[in-house]
C-alpha cells in the first residue's frame, strides 16, 4: 500500500550532498507533497517550488532549527562526512552521530512519524571498525526513540558520476562495478549502487506504508526506486 502524497510533509537534513540532492530532485517531482523543509548551512540555489521552505541553521545547535521541524510527518537525513578518514574520530562522532541524533530527537519531539537515515552496509554497534561501530551505535539510539517507522538505507559503494574525493575514489569508481558478477547471494548487498537509484529509493520510500524498523540494502533500493 502507498500513502497519499498530500498527507506527507518532509524535513530534510543533508539535501545538498550527493545522495540528498538526488532524493530532493525526486521529491520535487512527486505531486502534492504538502511541504518540503530543507535545513542546512546555506540555501540550495534555483529551487522555486512553492511547497519548499529553506532555513539556514547551525547543525550543532538544535535550538537553531527546533521550530522548523514542526508539522512534518517524515524526516530524511543524508547528513554526514564525505571522507571520514580525513577528520579526527572526535569530529566524526560530532558530525555523523551527535548532530544526527540531535536532529532525530527534535523530530521525535515534533511528532515526526517516519525517520529515514543514510547509513552504510555492515553497520553494527559491536563492529571492530570505528566507522561501522559509530554508525551502528547511532542506529541503536535511533531505535530507542521509537519512531513509528525507522528506515536505514545501507549501501556499500555509492557510485557517483563524478569523482569528488581524488585518486582513491577514482580507482574505486572504476573497479567496483566490475565486481558485480562476483557479488551474488549473501554478497549482493555489497554491490555498488548508482547515487541516482539510492536517492530515488529514499524519496519514494516515504510514500510506502510500513511500521517499525527496516534495514534496506541493494535489492531494496532497486525495488523501491521502480
Amino acid at each position: 500500500m502507498t500513502l497519499e502524497s498530500n498527507q506527507v510533509s518532509v524535513v530534510m537534513l543533508g539535501a545538498s550532498g550527493a545522495v540528498g540532492t538526488e532524493a530532493l530532485n525526486v521529491l520535487l517531482q512527486l505531486k502534492n507533497i504538502k511541504q518540503i523543509t530543507l535545513l542546512g548551512r546555506s540555501p540550495i540555489p534555483n529551487i522555486t517550488a512553492g511547497n519548499v521552505q529553506q532555513h539556514k541553521i547551525d547543525v550543532g545547535d538544535a535550538s537553531s532549527y527546533q521550530s522548523f521541524v514542526q508539522n512534518s510527518t517524515t524526516a530524511i537525513c543524508t547528513f554526514g562526512v564525505g571522507q571520514p578518514s580525513k577528520i579526527s574520530k572526535e569530529d566524526f562522532i560530532k558530525i555523523d552521530k551527535t548532530a544526527v541524533l540531535d536532529f532525530a530527537r527534535e523530530c521525535k519531539k515534533a511528532g515526526v512519524k517516519h525517520f529515514e537515515l543514510l547509513a552504510s552496509v555492515g553497520i553494527s554497534s559491536s563492529s571492530s571498525s570505528f566507522y561501522l561501530r559509530t554508525k551502528g551505535e547511532l542506529v541503536e539510539e535511533l531505535k530507542a526513540l521509537s519512531f513509528d517507522r525507522l528506515s536505514t538505507f545501507q549501501p556499500s559503494m555509492i557510485l557517483t558520476p563524478n569523482n569528488r574525493y581524488g585518486l582513491g575514489q577514482a580507482i574505486t569508481l572504476k573497479i567496483w562495478p566490475l565486481l558485480k558478477p562476483l557479488l551474488f547471494g549473501g554478497l549482493r548487498k555489497y554491490r555498488g549502487v548508482p547515487v541516482s537509484i539510492l536517492g530515488q529509493a529514499m524519496a519514494k520510500n516515504i510514500l510506502k506504508e510500513g511500521k517499525g524498523y527496516e534495514a534496506l540494502q541493494w535489492d531494496d533500493f532497486y525495488s523501491i526506486s521502480k
